[in-house]
């Protein structure tokens, strides 16, 4: 069940890359013991939420608490609460799937024995053990996929960040996943997921946050979404909310219609 105290609160989040903003004064609050689905177009600045999250980027503005605890004030507390896992998989292809796992137990400072105990029952929980002997590069991206999450999942993180984590596995191996994510949730984690794939969404999440233009322009449970924009799916209410306004349409419009008129002239 969701907890009480929320494991995300971002308020007025603000990022920006020289002269471009990405973030423009974000709002989002996560329950604690839920699945949140962060969806938007690419450049939306889904990525760029996550790394503020995880305090590998560092807000402009803002304030952002994470398991309770403020990403500027106090960065090593919120990575000790977290696992994250990218759009690219961080295991070693050189190394076993245990090698690769305890390598995490190690950096989580587990200890030997309950290294091996937690790389076990993970090797279990995610039916990758009987090819935990060979070397990853031998696995199938859906293996591979798993190994990742385990990884992720190594030092028992509160909250886990899934940055696209299907992108590339075939219909079984992103359902066997779907599972996974869905008993995480049921077991108290928080999960914070962005995805390109809005039937993922509307299969794990809790709710539904769309960021276009650096805000969050929609947040709710998908059924809420769908009933609100009377749409028959989040495809249908994704491209309602990120089509491109009216006066921005207009506005490439006229500058189109001046470059013409500009040429003519010049001719």
């Amino acid at each position: 069940m969701p907890g009480t105290s929320p494991a995300i609160e971002i308020r007025g989040l603000r990022k920006s890359f020289g002269d471009q903003t990405v973030l423009d004064g974000v709002d989002l609050t996560v329950a604690a013991g839920t699945i949140t689905a962060l969806l938007g177009p690419n450049g939306a600045g889904k990525t760029t939420t996550v790394g503020v999250l995880s305090t590998l980027l560092r807000p402009d503005a803002g304030t952002v608490r994470v398991a309770g605890h403020d990403v500027v004030g106090a960065p090593e507390a919120v990575r000790a609460a977290i696992g994250v896992t990218g759009q690219m998989s961080a295991v070693d292809d050189l190394l076993t799937g245990v090698e690769n796992l305890r390598l995490m137990a190690s950096l989580h400072h587990l200890g030997k024995r309950a290294g091996r105990q937690r790389v076990d029952a993970l090797l279990e929980q995610f039916g990758i053990a009987d090819a935990a002997r060979k070397p990853v590069a031998t696995w199938s991206g859906g293996m591979r996929r798993k190994l990742d999450l385990a990884m992720t999942l190594v030092g028992s993180p509160s909250v886990v960040f899934l940055d696209e984590p299907t992108t590339g596995l075939d219909p079984r191996s992103r359902r066997t996943l779907w599972d996974e994510v869905t008993a995480l949730a049921a077991a108290g984690t928080t999960i914070l997921l962005t995805t390109q794939y809005l039937e993922e969404a509307d299969r794990l999440a809790h709710r539904v946050a769309v960021l276009d233009r650096g805000r969050i322009v929609a947040d709710g449970t998908p059924a809420d979404l769908k009933a609100t924009h009377d749409a028959g799916t989040l495809d249908d209410v994704f491209l309602r909310l990120t089509e491109p306004s009216t006066e921005a349409s207009a506005g490439a419009s006229a500058s189109a219609q001046s470059a013409t008129t500009t040429e003519e002239v010049a001719r």
